[in-house]
């Protein structure tokens, strides 16, 4: 039995491009799947083209997202599969509650986003979504992680604390040495019992600048990153190839 060389520390998901992620206990995945509901939705920041009958992918600037809009970061938000609802909080206050999945809670929804937004809203904001679509920054559907002791190396570099969730990873591991998941790419691994080819590593964008507690643009991570490895890269892109479930404390195994 080949043993362990990480372990997954959390688990998250972000059913809505841009907006805080969801911390989940575990997932269940099929091949060629994302987390479940993750990025189903996305706020359209003007016209973008996206036809949801026919589902393409777009690069995050037509939407909200923290690389252009770091104040959407003030705010904590939280969705309901069964009901479609989507909870938004600020400062631990509820401003808006309602569904995604329904044309009058979509527009409550796109409302509040507009007056939010105020000056920054390039035109009319509008909830997007495509049955089976996910508005992730690739076009195929990834699995994103990040190596816990990769951050913990770049903090060190930086003399600076780094919140993980900067980095908006689907799964996050400790356990395998600093920067040794760029050795990973083209390798099959095996996360709980889900099985994942990882196809790349993840260039890092603006939007790492921002710090998910203060809504901060406060450290030029992709700056730092160049400076310290030579690349803008953290984290890698893996596609899920075998039916699975993954847990927070599962083995992370790099097969042979």
């Amino acid at each position: 039995m080949i043993e362990p060389i990480a372990r997954v520390t959390s688990l998250y998901r972000y059913p809505v491009k841009g907006l805080s992620g969801e911390r989940l206990a575990t997932v269940e995945l099929e091949p060629k799947t994302t987390f479940p509901a993750d990025r189903a939705f996305a706020l359209e920041n003007g016209p973008s083209g996206f036809d949801p009958a026919a589902p393409a992918w777009q690069p995050k600037i037509k939407f909200l997202c923290l690389m252009r809009n770091a104040k959407i970061a003030t705010l904590t938000t939280r969705y309901d599969d069964a009901s479609g609802d989507l909870l938004v909080e600020q400062n631990g206050a509820a401003l808006l509650n309602e569904s995604l999945q329904v044309p009058d809670g979509r527009a409550s929804i796109e409302k509040f986003f507009q007056a939010f937004m105020g000056k920054d809203a390039r035109g009319p904001v509008r909830v997007l979504t495509s049955p089976g679509h996910s508005f992730s920054d690739l076009s195929k559907k990834v699995i994103s992680i990040i190596n816990l002791d990769s951050v913990r190396a770049l903090e060190k570099a930086l003399r600076k604390k780094i919140h993980p969730l900067r980095f908006r990873a689907n799964v996050y591991i400790e356990g395998l040495p600093a920067w040794a998941e760029t050795e990973l790419i083209g390798k099959c691994i095996q996360i709980g019992t889900t099985k994942m080819r990882v196809l790349k590593m993840t260039q890092r964008c603006a939007a790492t600048e921002v710090d998910p507690e203060t809504a901060e643009r406060d450290i030029d991570v992709p700056d730092a990153l160049y400076r310290l490895t030579g690349e803008d890269d953290c984290g890698i892109y893996a596609e899920v190839t075998g039916s699975g479930k993954i847990s927070e404390g599962d083995p992370f195994i790099v097969e042979s």
